[in-house]
């Protein structure tokens, strides 16, 4: 089952106007590690619904402490309760710490590091870069960090305060969309031009290792090109996407004819916890929804592709999986997919969430 921990909230404080971070401990004292770069994801009831919401957690390995930065987001249900209600002494329910945007660190290396972050994707940027400079003391961070202006600048004293430990390690160049600054490059929005014209005069690309990425899917992309263009190979770039320009599920694809009418169940098996679980699913119903409609308790969050909260390995059968902003090509080789976006196209699947 999809296990939830119970954090006790041990301190709530404003980064800016509209986002907090939360400071959390394990209420029974249990192991809750994690890696840099690495989410959580909550669960709360909001009039009968549950919600499910995932937030990075910002603090370094280092800090012996478990934080996440939560920004209020127009209409959210969780993110306005935690930015307005949730208070030092409240509990929360949250799943083990999940994701890979990471890499392996080495005491002995001497990498540099490249991080873009748009608005609130600093969050698992910052862990990154805090881990890393303090787990890899030969290697250096160059962090390029937009934001519309200064105000939403999240976390602007504490990288202020890590470029003055770092100094010489750590630099840090904000772009700003709507605040002028004294030099013209570092206005307006980060995109393929813009990181064309930084490679040419601020960054050294051709010495970059490995970059990170976390912010809206249209300015990943744009930096992606880019990074691309620019010599970097797909095993360099790093992405964690919070946000989606795709909202939800995307539709299926008409299937032609009248083949379709005859063969619209499935027979699935879902191994979760070492028990198998055999039924019989829609053909247009995700391998997900299927899954917790017949009483097993999958673990998920967005259900946009988004976290790779659900990933489980198809072990028979085929599916469609319609979007996928998490997993890396080298998984889908192996046969992972997001059960939140998968369909099945056999008449038989099985699929486990355990390997």
């Amino acid at each position: 089952m999809a296990r939830f921990h119970q954090l006790a909230v041990t301190d709530v404080r404003k980064t800016i106007r509209d986002a907090v971070v939360v400071s959390l401990k394990p209420v029974n004292d249990g192991d809750f590690d994690f890696t840099q770069g690495q989410y959580l994801t909550f669960r709360r009831d909001f009039d009968g619904t549950e919600l499910r919401r995932s937030y990075s957690i910002c603090a370094g390995k280092t800090e012996g402490i478990l934080q996440v930065g939560i920004k209020r987001v127009e209409g959210g249900a969780f993110s306005s309760w935690a930015n307005e209600t949730l208070k030092t002494g409240d509990t929360l329910e949250a799943m083990e710490p999940m994701g890979s945007f990471f890499t392996p660190l080495e005491a002995s290396a001497a990498r540099n590091y490249l991080g873009f972050a748009g608005g609130s994707g600093i969050t698992p940027v910052l862990s990154i870069l805090k881990t890393t400079l303090a787990a890899e003391p030969h290697s250096s961070f160059t962090l390029v960090y937009a934001n519309r202006g200064v105000n939403s600048i999240m976390f602007r004293e504490e990288l202020e305060d890590l470029k003055n430990l770092y100094m010489g390690r750590l630099t840090i160049i904000h772009v700003l969309e709507s605040d002028a600054q004294d030099i013209d490059l570092f206005t307006g929005r980060v995109d393929a031009a813009k990181c064309k014209a930084l490679f040419e005069h601020w960054i050294d690309i051709a010495s970059i290792d490995t970059a990170f990425i976390c912010g809206p899917e249209p300015m990943m992309l744009g930096i992606a090109a880019s990074l691309r263009e620019h010599g970097l190979d797909d095993t360099q770039i790093k992405f964690e996407l919070f946000a989606s320009a795709q909202p939800g599920r995307l539709k299926r694809r008409a299937r032609a004819g009248d083949d379709a009418a005859a063969a619209k169940t499935t027979e699935a098996s879902v191994t979760l916890d070492g028990t198998a679980r055999s039924f019989t699913m829609d053909k247009d119903q995700t391998v997900l929804d299927a899954a917790l409609e017949n009483a097993i308790d999958a673990p998920f969050a967005c259900k946009a592709g988004v976290c790779s909260t659900c990933r489980c390995k198809v072990l028979e059968g085929e599916v469609e999986m319609v979007a996928n902003h998490a997993l890396e090509d080298y998984e889908v080789q192996q046969g992972y997919v997001l059960s939140c976006q998968s369909f099945p196209v056999t008449d038989r699947v099985v699929v486990d969430y355990d390997q």
